[in-house]
Order: C-alpha cells, then structure tokens, then sequence
C-alpha cells in the first residue's frame, strides 16, 4: 500500500476510534458487508447467464447439439485460470470458510475474491452441474474478511462479519433474508444473540436491497400457492420427508464416494478430460443437468414436465407418464453424480442449488407416482416439488431450519408451513442419524477443525497447538553419561523432565528429575551409567498432525500428566504443560463468549 494511502488510512481509524463506538462501527460494517456480498452475488448472476445465453444463441449449442462438448472448454479455461493465476488448488466455499474461521482466525486471502467471481462462472455458464451460491458466499467471505483486516476489526468480528456477507449473499440470490440470516446461524454456529442478530439482520436486508436495485423485481421461481395444506396429504408429506432422507444420504455418500474413485488420478489434465468427458456423456442423456437447474425447477412448478426435461433420446417415450416418472427419477439420481464429477474434475462452485434440483425431482416424482397409481389420491405436484427442494436441503445440509424458511418465503408466504416442518424434520432426523457431518463439515470434523455450537468443542478448536507448545526442556542423547548429563543438560535446565532422544532426535523416553536425584552426587557412577540407565516411557505423547486440541485435552485427562512431549515427523518437538494449555482455554473461552 502506498505511503499517501496509509497515512490516510491511519487517520481514517484514528477518526473512527474517536467518534463512533465500536458497536456502532459494527453495525456500519455489517450493511457495507451485505452490500458488496450482494454486488458479488449479482455479479456472479449476471457473468454466468451472459456465458450461457452466448452459448445458447451459437452454433454449437442449439442447432448441432454438440452442447456436451462445453463442459470440458469451460473445465480447462477454469484450469487455465488456476494454475497460472489463481496458483493453489481450488477449495470448496463453504468448508474452506468454516476451516478460516476455526484456525486462521477469520483470515482469508484476497484472491479469493477475484477467483470465485471468474471460476465459477466459467464451470456453471459452461455447463457445469454446480450452483452460484457456494461461490457468492465465499467471495463475500473473503471481502468481509479483508475489509475487517483492514480496519484492524478483531477474530472475533472478524468472524461476525464473515457470517454476514454468507447472510448478504444468499439474501441476495433468493431474496429471502429471514432464511439467509438462519442460514449464517446453523451452518457457522453463530450465537443467535442480540449482538449477532442484528449485524446479521443489517447484511441480509443490505443484500435483498442490492438485489432488486439491480435486478428489479425479477424473481428466481414463479410460483404461487393454487392448492393449500389438506391434513389428509399429512402421510404422503411424512413419505416424502421420509424419502428425501434417503435421497440426501445417498447425496452426500456419492460426493464422498466420487471424490474418493478421483484421487488415483493425480494429474488435474487427467481429472479434467475424464470429468469432463463423464459429465458430457450426462448432459447428452439428460439435458437438465446443464447448468444450475433454475429453468429446470420452475418448469416442473409450473406443471410443464415436458419442458422441464428438454430434449432427450427419449423424447418419442414421453406420452407415457411412468416414462416421465422414470425420467425425472433419473435426474434425482444423476444430478449428485454431475455435480460431483464436476467438482472432481476441477470446476469450482457450490452444492445447495444443485441440492434443492435434486429435491424439486424427487417431490415431483413422489406427487405423480401418488396420483398416477390409480388408488384415488390427488396431490398438488407443484407443493411437494417446491416441499421436496426442502426436506433435500435439511437432510443434505443438515439445516431443517433454514430449508423452512427458504421455502416460505420463495412461495411468498405460510401456507405450506405445515407440510415444509414436517418433510424438513423427517429428513434431517433420518440423516442426522444416520450421518454426524454434513458435506460442508465432514472433513473438518475428522480433523478436528470443525466449530459448533457446542462451546467447549468450539473454543478447543479455535486454540493453536504451536502457542502451547515449550521448548525450554533440555535433550538427552540416550548414550551420554551420568556425568555428561548432568554437566550438559540438568546443571543446564530449569525444568524437572528431560527428554531423551536418538541420533536422529527422535523421541525415545523421558528422564525425571526424581529418578536422578540420589545418584547425582554419586560420582563414581558417572562414568559408568548411561542416561538409558534412568530413562521411562512418556505417559502419552502428542502427535503434531495427528492429535486436534480434542485429543490433546483427552490425553491429559486419561494419563493424570503434568507435562506431554510433542512429536512431529517422528522428531521431538518439545511439551505440552496441563497450566499452559488450561490458561490458553480460559483464555480463549473469554474471548469466544466476550465474558
């Protein structure tokens, strides 16, 4: 930053610590946060819908339907974009967010900023099978994170702030800021408190506002309620809840499952062409995997299957319903896969949008399959589609609440409130159960990297190995002598452990002083024992990159020890002591709670 610049930034704060309260300084950030998520949303919007309306009005795309072939061009520009720009291996949005905000203090780099804005672009507008919002959120992410960097904001602002832009954004996108904020509460384990609720509630309206200045009216689903809640549709709304649980475990198993069958490729040229190649063997199939899935999803809420399914080697099929039923029962299936593969091929985008496509098939699929097996029953196809998106959000997500919410407000109001709790509470029970962690968090979790709403799990999480860790503890070659032990390292040492190491430092046992004491000034023994002589085994020894805060916590607790050697690549680091670790939780607990 140039000089001039600094000088006035450095007033600029001066100016701003005298005149405005921290709390209101907040406030202040939190609408400037929501209305550049909002801009990034809207930018992220428009970019992607000029790719894809640039291709729709070529050749390629509508009258030789080689359409296929987009997905590997837009695939290998995001390639190109990453590795001589971008330079480091894309992330998902969302968890690479929830890992910033538990180990790197809310920090996130400001190319981040810039690459979510043209990556995802490039894999949506190009035909891959991912959605805008992972993205938008995490470009907002990175502008609240440096905006808060740059007036010198707190971690724990910091991370407020962060949780905003997630509000801005996704009231940007849906228009919908009553679930954008419960969206920033259940999926970054804010404390709904007064504190939070409003800097929130600030974002979200910033980011709805940003919308319609700059899209108007303009609504991403058409649709409103013809056929309101019946409580004799009661069961078929617990079949569908029951259902879309299934649909969300087998979602989140096959993300797993394909990432894992990718990792052999190590070469992302190899990714990319076979990814690539997969995914356009779908598109051609199924021609609703393109994209997003927005046009896919108001087709079926406004009754026009045949729209919604586009042109398909099928086509001379569709007069019969089961076929249609088969159909769109593939796209509930193939859609994780699309997306998946185009995640593992290097594209970059998100999972909630592709989430709530996969669950407007199957609500739909579900409706037809009731009023087309000749038992009497009539259900309103357009309600469980808009109901399925719902209970396939709770389940994948893990966030009922803010499936609820999401779909009231699109339907632009509470008529479905009913059938939405109960499907969105089915499913997320189901999958709950039956999975601990969400996509967004599995990872982290069995790193121990995850924050939640647990507090003592949190402040564990958010506490650093490397601020805890000694190294003042005097080494012991484990073929010294008495004597040269005590010369080199006890005349030496402060501390009453030594811990005793090889050639090649690594940790072989520990020395106490205890042990030593009444062969000290037994100097005949000096040249004749060996510091082996005295040595124990450690009661548990810390891993570096193996043991989380967690862990560490548990080991202290389990083997009564004061103190803890540290390992890392097999080498001695140095120790962990309990009053250390202990002060750093209290510590960090008063920050995280501001008490």
């Amino acid at each position: 930053m140039p000089t001039q610049n600094k000088s006035l930034l450095k007033r600029l704060l001066i100016w701003r610590y005298k005149n405005i309260s921290e709390k209101t300084f907040i406030y202040i950030l939190s609408v400037v946060v929501g209305l550049l998520a909002g801009l990034a949303s809207v930018t992220l919007k428009n970019v992607t819908y000029f790719i894809e309306a640039s291709l729709e009005k070529g050749i390629i795309f509508s009258q030789n339907q080689l359409y296929f072939i987009l997905p590997i061009i837009g695939l290998t520009l995001v390639y190109l974009y990453v590795k001589f720009v971008h330079k480091e291996r894309l992330k998902h949005a969302v968890s690479s967010i929830l890992f910033s905000l538990s180990k790197k203090r809310g920090i996130i780099a400001r190319k981040q900023i810039l690459t979510q804005l043209i990556a995802a672009p490039l894999t949506v507008g190009f035909g891959g099978s991912v959605g805008l919002l992972g993205p938008a959120v995490a470009s907002g992410a990175a502008i609240s994170s440096n905006l808060g960097k740059l007036f010198h904001i707190n971690a724990k602002t910091r991370s407020l702030l962060i949780a905003c832009a997630s509000a801005g954004a996704i009231a940007s996108i849906f228009q919908s800021p009553i679930a954008a904020i419960i969206f920033a509460v259940e999926v970054f384990s804010m404390d709904l408190t007064m504190l939070s609720m409003l800097p929130l509630l600030l974002a979200s309206i910033s980011g709805v506002l940003t919308s319609y200045f700059f899209l108007g009216n303009e609504v991403l689903f058409n649709f409103s309620i013809s056929r309101a809640f019946e409580v004799k549709d009661t069961l078929f709304y617990i079949v569908l809840g029951v259902g879309t649980a299934v649909a969300s475990i087998y979602f989140t198993k096959m993300y797993f499952g394909i990432l894992k069958l990718f990792k052999p490729l190590k070469s992302p040229k190899y990714r990319l062409l076979v990814g690539g190649l997969a995914i356009g063997i779908m598109l051609y199939m199924i021609p609703p995997l393109y994209g997003e899935g927005f046009s896919f999803i108001n087709n079926l809420l406004i009754g026009d299957h045949i729209q919604a399914l586009g042109k398909t080697p099928f086509d001379q099929y569709l007069g019969n319903i089961w076929v249609v039923i088969a159909l769109l029962f593939g796209i509930t299936i193939f859609k994780a896969v699309a997306m998946t593969t185009t995640f593992a091929a290097g594209g970059a985008g998100g999972i909630f949008i592709p989430t709530m496509v996969m669950g407007s098939a199957l609500g739909n699929v579900v409706a037809k399959v009731i009023n087309n097996l000749g038992l009497g029953f009539s259900v309103s196809e357009s309600n469980f589609t808009l109901i399925g998106m719902a209970g396939l959000i709770a389940g994948v997500l893990h966030a009922p609440l803010t499936a609820i919410f999401l779909i009231a407000e699109i339907t632009g109001g509470y008529g479905l409130f009913v059938p939405l709790m109960i499907t969105a509470s089915i499913s997320y029970l189901i999958t709950k159960n039956t999975i601990d962690y969400n996509i967004y968090t599995r990872e982290l979790a069995e790193r121990g990297d995850l924050i939640t709403h647990n507090k003592d799990k949190a402040v564990l999480t958010l506490m650093s190995l490397d601020d805890l860790i000694e190294m003042n503890f005097k080494t012991v070659n484990q073929h010294m002598t008495l004597g040269e032990m005590l010369h080199e390292s006890v005349a030496k040492s402060t501390r009453n452990i030594f811990p005793v190491v090889d050639s090649h430092e690594a940790l072989v046992g520990i020395i106490l002083l205890d042990d030593i004491r009444e062969f000290m000034f037994d100097t005949a023994l000096y040249k004749t024992t060996k510091a082996i002589t005295f040595m124990q085994k450690p009661p548990e020894i810390i891993f570096y990159d193996q043991d989380n805060m967690q862990a560490i916590m548990q080991k202290f607790q389990d083997s009564g020890a004061w103190n803890l050697p540290v390992v890392k690549d097999g080498k001695y680091m140095g120790f962990v002591s309990k009053s250390k670790l202990l002060t750093a939780y209290r510590r960090e607990l008063i920050n995280f709670t501001g008490n």
